[in-house]
């Protein structure tokens, strides 16, 4: 069973960073596709990011592009999100996901998520 745990989540002020990681196991890491996902308080779950198995591609939602870099790590089994020039609207629970298939907006597993709070 795939287990995923997020952290690296918090307070920071606006235009600043953050960099949350997602540690996975009980699955081959590198057979999954990995992506981010948020959900602001009374809002909808929402794309952020994704990456494909190898690392080679990468894919950003248009409200984060140039802001936000995703990146993986196969021999430690875990993906990360680099977010700068964070803004108050980037505040969200944020999850990462997997899943055998890249592209899905409804992945097999995921984390337990992990609070980003940008105050202005």
């Amino acid at each position: 069973q795939v287990q995923l745990v997020e952290s690296g989540g918090g307070l920071v002020q606006a235009g600043g960073s953050l960099r949350l990681s997602c540690a996975a196991s009980g699955c081959a890491f590198s057979s999954y596709a990995m992506s981010w996902f948020r959900q602001a308080p009374g809002k909808e779950r929402e794309f952020v990011a994704a990456i494909s198995w190898s690392g080679d591609s990468t894919y950003y939602a248009d409200s984060v592009k140039g802001r936000f870099t995703i990146s993986r790590n196969n021999a430690k089994d875990t993906v990360y999100l680099q977010m700068s020039s964070l803004k108050p609207e980037d505040t969200a629970v944020y999850y990462c996901a997997a899943d055998r298939t890249l592209g899905l907006m409804s992945p097999a597993y995921w984390g337990q998520g992990t609070q980003v709070t940008v105050s202005s």
